[in-house]
């Protein structure tokens, strides 16, 4: 199986933000030993942000493979293609950028960016799968 020159740039480019999650796990050991001053709900959402983003640009990946396999073209192929690398920047950002403050024990106005992130997920993998089943 070959990738489409789009389809592996855009792999590599999400295969270089793996090296942005090491540091997150860096960080997430810091939380784990004590040195960082977090709320419960913060230690949380610090988790969440982490394994959401882990797990996503994991799926970006194999979603991109998959993209190329089916017989989209135009906008639904785009969206297939980046609905899932998106929705791991937005859906841990939101995570993030929610719980960021002094001693926040319920997220903040930035939660939005979490339920955007949400949808680019959806629509992502609804056209992926919809353009596997009909291809």
């Amino acid at each position: 199986m070959a990738l489409s020159t789009e389809s592996r740039l855009i792999a590599g480019a999400v295969l270089l933000t793996i090296v942005t999650i090491q540091v997150g796990g860096w960080f997430m050991t810091r939380i784990a030993r004590g040195d960082v001053a977090m709320t419960d709900f913060q230690k949380s959402f610090a988790r969440a942000g982490h394994g959401h983003a882990g797990a996503l640009v994991l799926l970006s990946l194999i979603a991109l493979l998959y993209a190329d396999a089916t017989g989209l073209t135009g906008v639904p192929l785009w969206v297939a293609r980046l609905g899932v690398p998106i929705a791991a920047i937005l859906m841990s950002g939101g995570f993030f950028a929610s719980s960021a403050g002094r001693g926040l024990t319920a997220p903040n106005r930035f939660i939005w960016v979490l339920w955007v992130g949400a949808l680019s997920l959806a629509a992502g993998v609804i056209t992926l799968g919809l353009g596997l089943l009909t291809a």
